[in-house]
């Protein structure tokens, strides 16, 4: 397979969907908020069930089915997606349980520090340079997190659990042979035995929320589409968008996460957040500047 080349200029397409991608993960909150009375492992079992049906129609549209096969009958390919397809459900447990149990303040700081996280990941796995100016911000992230670390007595683990499973999944997502659409098929059928298995456990003890009220039918129903359809709408904009324009545009959701934490979730800000997410902030611009200026 040939690698695919970073385009050189912004297409409308690109941007839309990505665009789409990043509002709709800044929203998801508010409808995890929904879920906040079913246990979260069972949230992400109905989250991988019912991607399934939605990313095979679209493969099908597609015309995609081809290399899904190939997929599947490469143990070296099957290997590789298990390796992503475990990063991506652990960081959805992590995601829905600090949604659903008031830390979705947590949540935003995950993903502010990911992609520095990642720069970092970089550096350290493949010995990529990393400019003066990121040093700096990897250095306001981490001086941030001891902030938040020495006010509270406690890591802020939640969000650097997002931090770390996301960005090991998109290291390794990197080397998925497969398409963007395909590699996100092939994990959610990986995970399709362990999470039928789990809702079957959870039915035969009566515990499961699938045959209770219509409203949670009809919201676990649909996690395949909040799941599935931001994914897709990401993989498909990051092709024709500069990684400039990406950098810049994956700071929409943890900011509308963030907002959407403390107007409307009501969660405590507190004097170590009050000094700690403007230092994030900082860190955020000085990356973004470090970026336009490679780019440049």
């Amino acid at each position: 397979m040939t690698r695919a080349i970073p385009p050189s200029e912004d297409t409308p397409a690109g941007f839309g969907y990505a665009l789409a991608a990043y509002l709709f993960w800044g929203v998801l909150p508010l409808y995890m908020k929904l879920l906040s009375h079913i246990p979260p492992a069972e949230v992400v079992a109905h989250r991988i069930v019912w991607s399934v049906p939605i990313a095979g129609a679209i493969l099908l549209v597609l015309g995609r089915t081809a290399d899904l096969r190939a997929a599947l009958t490469s143990p070296r390919t099957l290997a590789m997606g298990a390796v992503t397809a475990a990063l991506i459900s652990v960081n959805w447990g992590v995601y829905v349980w600090a949604i659903t149990s008031g830390h979705a303040l947590e949540a935003a700081l995950g993903y502010y520090i990911n992609p520095l996280f990642s720069v970092l990941l970089g550096a350290v796995l493949l010995r990529e340079r990393i400019a003066p100016l990121q040093w700096a911000a990897i250095a306001l992230v981490a001086v941030a997190v001891l902030v938040l670390t020495i006010e509270s007595g406690v890591v802020p683990y939640l969000a650097l659990a997002l931090t770390v499973t996301w960005g090991f999944y998109a290291f390794f997502k990197k080397w998925l042979p497969v398409g963007p659409n395909q590699g996100f098929m092939l994990e959610v059928l990986i995970l399709l035995i362990p999470a039928l298995a789990y809702l079957g456990y959870l039915t035969t003890q009566g515990q499961g929320h699938f045959g209770g009220s219509p409203r949670d039918i009809g919201l676990l129903l649909g996690c395949g589409v909040v799941t599935a359809v931001p994914l897709m709408l990401y993989a498909n904009g990051a092709k024709g968008l500069r990684l400039t324009t990406i950098a810049i545009l994956q700071y929409i959701s943890p900011t509308m996460i963030f907002l959407v934490a403390v107007f409307l979730f009501d969660e405590p800000f507190g004097r170590a957040r009050a000094i700690a997410f403007p230092m994030i902030w900082a860190a955020v611009a000085v990356y973004l500047l470090s970026v336009y200026r490679q780019r440049r």
